[in-house]
């Protein structure tokens, strides 16, 4: 790979992290209107909020580096989010205990990939003044919050799930 090779990651990981954090901000909705349990469709309504908001900030962020946010990868990533919904749960009409678990689950794993980003850019920071690094920590602060927040949701809907 050559330097000029290596120089164009950039946009493609920015771009690739805006369209997972579209479908990511969709599938914080689904779940915060269908879980079974009210008290996490809640706090996930909450959790939503934050993320969004922290898609914008990606947004602002790829704006202040010169970066387009409009790609095919986010079409296919909002596309992807669709598909996931058609997945079998052994309930056609109706979710499942399952479907509730594996989406927290898949939440934990979307907040998780959004602190990555965070770190990474947090590195380019080191180099590109046009990032701010306080606001790169507060934005991994609050993924690694939101990332125990939904541990606890999970092991709370669990414990539930499993004692009765």
């Amino acid at each position: 790979m050559s330097a000029e090779d290596e120089s164009d990651w950039l946009p493609f990981y920015l771009r690739d992290h805006y369209a997972g954090a579209s479908a990511g901000v969709q599938l914080f909705d689904r779940v915060a209107s269908g879980h079974s349990d009210e008290a996490i469709r809640a706090e996930v309504a909450r959790i939503r909020d934050e993320v969004s908001e922290d898609r914008s900030a990606l947004g602002s962020m790829m704006a202040a580096l010169g970066i387009r946010q409009v790609s095919l990868t986010m079409l296919v990533g909002i596309l992807g989010e669709y598909v996931g919904r058609l997945k079998p749960n052994g309930s056609l009409l109706q979710r499942s205990s399952g479907s509730d678990v594996f989406e927290l689950e898949a939440l934990s794993s979307a907040v998780q990939a959004k602190s990555r980003v965070w770190e990474t850019l947090l590195t380019l920071a080191e180099h590109d003044t046009r990032l701010n690094t306080d606001r790169l920590q507060e934005l991994l602060d609050r993924a690694d919050d939101q990332r125990e927040r939904l541990r606890e949701l999970h092991a709370q809907f669990l414990d539930r799930l499993i004692g009765g």
